[in-house]
């Protein structure tokens, strides 16, 4: 098993793809924070009675604990980048036919499912860290509050890397199943971005259905509900968000289970 770590490890950092990637995802997960910090900045900061009202009213989403639902889900909407790798890692496998090469070496059909399964555990891992990072920098600096118990939602950092797992998994089937980088590639971006989108929101305020919460990548999307500004909207709902995380986690575990056997399974009876 240490092997198969170790191999897949050699492959990934050998890989320049991997690290422009990485690099553009580090840049992204704060960019991105530091926006909407800014954008916040911007509403409480008028020196006009309404930004005091409004601050008032809003609290600061960047401030610890908040800060790791609020970075959590900012982060999340940018879990397509490192989708990229993996997708092109798998695909890599079958244009250089390194996964026959492997067969050669030694290691069986599972070997070779169980290394593809670390790189999406190596990649999820990886911008975790790097969400919690970003969690830190960000809200230490922004808890004013003495008595705040800053860690009290730390439990965020096993929800994102829950949520980075499974969508991460359904880019590695993508890719798996077409092996053709440019093709999976596009295929993903149009279903992340485009598809599954408007049939999730398509199925909420025209037919007024919950069906699109169990969409594959909303499933994990709801595991990371908007910051609490979004409470003094409809703070019933806004509860009824937070209620489901704990099903979503269920869900989304399910999921991840049987996007694995589903690819275990096609890789068995598949020609190399």
């Amino acid at each position: 098993m240490f092997n198969i770590l170790k191999t897949e490890w050699l492959k990934i950092q050998k890989y320049p793809a991997f690290w422009w990637v990485m690099g553009i995802t580090a840049l992204t997960y704060p960019g991105i924070n530091y926006m909407f910090y800014r954008i916040y900045l911007q509403i409480t900061s008028n020196e006009n009675q309404s930004g005091g009202i409004v601050k008032a009213l809003l609290g600061n989403p960047f401030a610890m604990p908040e800060a790791w639902r609020t970075v959590a889900y900012f982060s999340s909407l940018f879990v397509f980048i490192p989708a990229i790798v993996i997708i092109m890692l798998i695909t890599n496998e079958y244009t250089y036919k390194t996964n026959r090469q492997n067969i050669i070496d030694g290691w069986s059909r599972r070997d070779f499912m169980i290394g593809k399964l670390f790189d999406v555990l190596i990649l999820s891992v990886l911008i975790t860290v790097l969400y919690t990072l970003v969690t830190i920098i960000i809200g230490i600096p922004n808890t004013t509050d003495a008595n705040a118990n800053k860690w009290s939602l730390m439990y965020y950092i096993g929800l994102f890397l829950l949520q980075s797992i499974s969508q991460l998994s359904l880019a590695f089937l993508v890719g798996f199943i077409v092996r053709k980088s440019f093709i999976a590639l596009a295929i993903f971006a149009f279903y992340y971005i485009v598809l599954e989108p408007i049939g999730v929101n398509l199925l909420k305020y025209k037919f007024n259905s919950s069906v699109g919460s169990y969409f594959p990548l909303e499933i994990s999307h709801k595991l990371l509900p908007r910051p609490s500004i979004f409470s003094k909207l409809d703070e019933k709902a806004y509860q009824a968000t937070l209620d489901a995380v704990k099903y979503h986690i269920g869900y989304t575990l399910i999921l991840i289970a049987l996007t694995w056997l589903f690819c275990f399974w096609i890789n068995k009876r598949r020609d190399l």
